[in-house]
């Protein structure tokens, strides 16, 4: 029995002291493994099949909600009274993005363009694209402000023009219509008269080129040499920055394409990025931690500097002329049409663009933007990038379609991008980029722990086994003694 015991506390003792040993080295082994595990899987690598796969493909769901601004006033703004609108949505639409023409380059850089298409999701929305909207029309209103400081002969031509071609300052169209383009023979007078004000011809829609389109010739960094540069944006149609706004700030093409980031952020870090259809870079800052389907996540918003103008702002006064904060004048990069981007329903804006407007109601949970990303890799899990298109319209004197207009900053249309990890990518992420990592993390804790507790367990047993042992070998002396004295 003793020796049973003795054997016991042997073996504890040497598994005790291997699991300690094993966990101290997994401690300073472990995290540079599963670094190494990251940078390799996040690299733009064909190899690396799930993060590129998601990165060329992105497989996972992800929707276009717009929301309308129906005007419930026309012939009063007409008259000079203030807009009334309400809002009419969500009309989704499936967004896919697939990444064509993929060239890697010597330099550790990738080309490649991104086509997008839409798919009306009737399911989800409230409608049919055959609801009908009442918008300003932004054609007519919007060449209306750009010829204010024109001769009065020009603004004569066009209202005549107007006229003739019977057009209205508000339309009632169809909500397919208004998205994806409606004839209108302003665009033909435009292009005749006026090249190069409108930049297509034919059709007329908000959205008219969004549809299987490309959002440019974006140069990537992949990352290979230097992981904290990867999808960081090298060039965009092979600029280095944009030349629509009025500083070099405001015209850098700073962060990535909008889709993934650099790996082991901090709440420190931001998530910079270039945004074609915005014409500019933006950055969002880091609000607080959570966790989406179990996965670890970091949740960044847009601050509120993001458009504000450069009296609240001073960085922002390359993108003036500005109005009140919190609106984007981006005529410069629209063709000079009189329009402005902002968070939706003016959220974070100067209060007093909401008392021109009747039908707001901001609200951050409705209308704030926010991205929810994977610290450890800079891939996000979910996301809602949330953006406003305004007009602003006005009497202009000379044209009589613009009648007594009072000057405002009216809301046309809001839409939501939204996306989320899901089904097999979700359980795959989670499992090689999650699971496995905490596993690791427990391990080599947990290893030490065990270790010297059963170091402590066998160091017991041995001081039972000796004690046993002399307890048995005593009363054996006494005896031998004993019988030898008798003798």
């Amino acid at each position: 029995m003793a020796t049973s015991k003795g054997k016991i506390a042997i073996g504890l003792c040497v598994t005790g002291l291997l699991m300690t040993v094993f966990g101290i080295v997994l401690m300073f082994v472990g995290p540079t493994v599963v670094n190494q595990q990251v940078v390799k899987n996040v690299q733009i690598n064909p190899n690396n099949e799930l993060s590129y796969t998601m990165w060329r493909d992105i497989p996972v769901p992800f929707f276009m909600s717009i929301y309308f601004f129906d005007v419930l006033n026309p012939e009063e703004i007409l008259m000079g009274e203030k807009p009334m609108v309400q809002q009419r949505g969500p009309y989704v639409y499936r967004e896919f993005r697939q990444k064509t023409n993929i060239t890697f380059h010597s330099n550790n850089t990738v080309s490649y363009r991104e086509y997008r298409k839409y798919h009306f999701f009737r399911n989800m929305s409230v409608g049919n694209e055959s609801d009908e909207v009442t918008q300003p029309n932004m054609l007519a209103l919007g060449a209306a402000v750009m010829m204010e400081d024109q001769p009065d002969w020009m603004k004569i031509i066009m209202t005549i023009t107007f006229n003739q071609l019977n057009v209205k300052p508000f339309l009632k169209l169809r909500v397919e219509d208004l998205l994806w383009g409606y004839d209108d023979p302003l665009v033909d007078f435009l292009n005749k008269w006026f090249p190069g004000t409108i930049p297509f011809s034919g059709k007329f829609g908000l959205f008219a080129d969004f549809n299987n389109s490309n959002t440019g010739l974006f140069t990537v960094h992949t990352g290979a040499d230097d992981i904290r540069k990867v999808h960081m944006v090298d060039s965009w149609n092979g600029l280095k920055k944009v030349s629509y706004w009025n500083s070099d700030q405001c015209n850098m093409i700073n962060g990535t394409a909008g889709q993934m980031w650099p790996p082991f952020m901090t709440p420190e870090s931001t998530l910079p990025f270039y945004s074609p259809d915005a014409c500019r870079s933006m950055e969002l800052v880091y609000e607080k931690p959570g966790e989406v389907s179990r996965i670890p996540v970091y949740r960044f918003i847009a601050p509120k500097t993001l458009f504000a103008n450069g009296t609240v702002y001073p960085p922002n006064e390359g993108f003036c002329p500005c109005r009140e904060s919190g609106i984007q004048n981006v005529s410069t990069c629209r063709y000079s049409s009189p329009t402005f981007i902002s968070s939706p329903h003016f959220y974070n804006a100067d209060p007093v663009l909401l008392q021109t407007v009747d039908g707001l109601s901001p609200n951050e949970e409705e209308h704030g933007l926010f991205i929810d990303i994977h610290p450890m890799t800079g891939i996000p899990m979910n996301c809602s990038i949330r953006l406003q298109l305004s007009l602003y319209i006005k009497k202009v004197s000379g044209i009589s379609l613009t009648a007594n207009i009072a000057p405002v900053v009216l809301p046309m249309i809001w839409f939501a991008e939204s996306g989320y990890i899901d089904g097999p990518v979700l359980t795959t992420f989670y499992n090689n980029l999650v699971l496995i990592p905490f596993i690791l993390k427990f391990l080599q804790y947990m290893l030490p722990v065990v270790g010297i507790l059963l170091l402590v367990i066998s160091l017991i047993l041995g001081l039972y086994d000796k004690k046993e042992h002399s307890l048995w070998i005593a009363p054996s002396r006494f005896f031998l003694e004993t019988v030898g004295r008798d003798k």
